[in-house]
């Protein structure tokens, strides 16, 4: 159902994703287009996971187009588009998710790589539910400190809490893999259980029942198309302080990484990709940087081998 006309038009580069020139940043010239979200309804303890997707695009600034370890400049390779926020005014739930999956499956449509940049991890259902029409055979790939499963959280089953349940309505709990978990419920670790959601938790990878690289048995589950959705919370509070609920025993950088060297190696594609629950502080920028880093180097694992 479409609610309104979506504003496809794109940020320069004094508000864009890495500051770059128009050239490299027009929508029908670009094979990436960025959508940003800043919902934020249903905090249950920080907030300010609303201001997340302008703190990632304005640390991307100081973020270098180099990567050595593909040797290319991503960028200008392949060109990123960053398309205004979108205004979501007084649509909450159903609404607020409709115009989000309006937008992703228009780019997708013209045949966009889509990240979306949220505000709380409610709205990853939307960018999901978007792919997976394109993609039916993907697997969701789940970084997050939560298992997010509950049925309904604080009144509504909208909540960020609830956001993975959501996705089970359409897709095979089966096809979805999760790491980093180390905060749940007894309902949620009954409906993995049961349902066979693929889950590494935090405490089994530290004692080691997942072997030594414990990234292979994580990319081991998935299916040969991936859609990431990374809650940034799934990193430890050291390295990632600005988050609204941050669980200690979380993950560093290096170590996520093989993850994503892993699913390149074994001939895996990442399809798209969510980064969530960024809520930043004006005297700790380090998170901002690293999250923008973050949503630079996963595009240079999705792009390559193009």
């Amino acid at each position: 159902m479409r609610l309104l006309d979506i504003d496809m038009k794109t940020l320069g580069k004094s508000a864009n994703f890495l500051a770059i020139e128009s050239k490299h940043s027009q929508l029908e010239s670009s094979a990436v287009a960025i959508v940003s979200a800043p919902y934020e309804h249903t905090v249950s303890y920080g907030g300010g996971a609303g201001k997340g997707p302008k703190a990632i695009l304005d640390a991307s600034a100081y973020v270098e187009f180099y990567d050595d370890e593909f040797k290319r400049e991503l960028c200008f390779d392949i060109g990123i588009a960053t398309l205004k926020p979108i205004a979501f005014g007084k649509a909450i739930h159903a609404k607020a998710l409709n115009l989000i999956e309006q937008q992703v499956s228009d780019l997708l449509d013209k045949g966009k790589f889509v990240v979306t940049l949220g505000g709380e991890h409610t709205i990853s259902t939307a960018p999901i539910k978007a792919n997976h029409k394109k993609f039916p055979k993907m697997s969701v790939l789940h970084f997050d400190a939560h298992s997010d499963l509950r049925d309904t959280y604080e009144g509504t089953p909208y909540s960020h809490a609830c956001f993975m349940s959501r996705v089970c309505e359409f897709m095979n709990p089966k096809a979805i893999t999760q790491v980093g978990i180390r905060a749940l419920c007894k309902e949620e670790a009954l409906f993995i259980e049961s349902k066979g959601v693929n889950t590494f938790y935090a405490s089994a990878i530290r004692r080691g029942l997942h072997g030594k690289q414990w990234q292979k048995s994580v990319v081991a589950t998935l299916s040969k198309e991936v859609y990431v959705t990374f809650d940034v919370d799934y990193f430890d509070p050291s390295i990632m302080p600005s988050t609204g609920t941050p669980e200690p025993d979380g993950f560093m950088y290096a170590e996520t990484l093989d993850i994503f060297r892993e699913i390149i190696a074994s001939g895996r594609k990442i399809i798209g990709f969510d980064i969530v629950e960024l809520a930043p502080e004006k005297k700790v920028h380090h998170p901002d940087l690293t999250t923008a880093r973050l949503l630079y180097k996963m595009l240079n694992y999705a792009f390559a081998k193009k």
